[in-house]
């Protein structure tokens, strides 16, 4: 597992923030559509074997496991497409943590404990 230090976090953040962005459209867009597929699926199939629900979906599921793969390739962990939460194994005060970035925050200012998650973030202290 790579560990970060929480500059090589922030640096990452200018190649994380648009992926995240276009995954959550992809996400909210899949939502959306979501009554409409389901009238699609519920149906027979259609006789030239296509249309165009079907072929948006695909392409937005191909791009969304993509960039789920980039971000991931990066060494972080998204978390949380929805809120745009991203980890970033660390090292503090000699233990394995996490970095916790939450897309709308300017920079990586949180930890948390492997077993903790969300809801156990702590500030960073300014010398970490």
């Amino acid at each position: 597992m790579n560990l970060f230090t929480v500059a090589e976090a922030n640096a990452l953040l200018p190649k994380l923030k648009p992926r995240l962005a276009e995954l959550m459209a992809i996400r909210r867009r899949m939502r959306e559509r979501q009554p409409a597929l389901a009238r699609l699926i519920s149906r027979e199939p259609v006789a030239n074997g296509g249309n165009r629900a079907a072929s948006e979906l695909a392409f937005d599921l191909e791009r969304f496991e993509r960039l789920i793969r980039e971000i991931n390739s990066l060494g972080c962990l998204l978390k949380d497409v929805d809120t745009g939460l991203i980890d970033f194994p660390a090292e503090l005060d000699g233990r394995v943590v996490y970095l916790c970035w939450q897309y709308g925050e300017e920079a990586v200012m949180w930890w948390h404990d492997l077993e903790a998650g969300y809801a156990g973030r702590r500030p960073l202290r300014p010398q970490q």
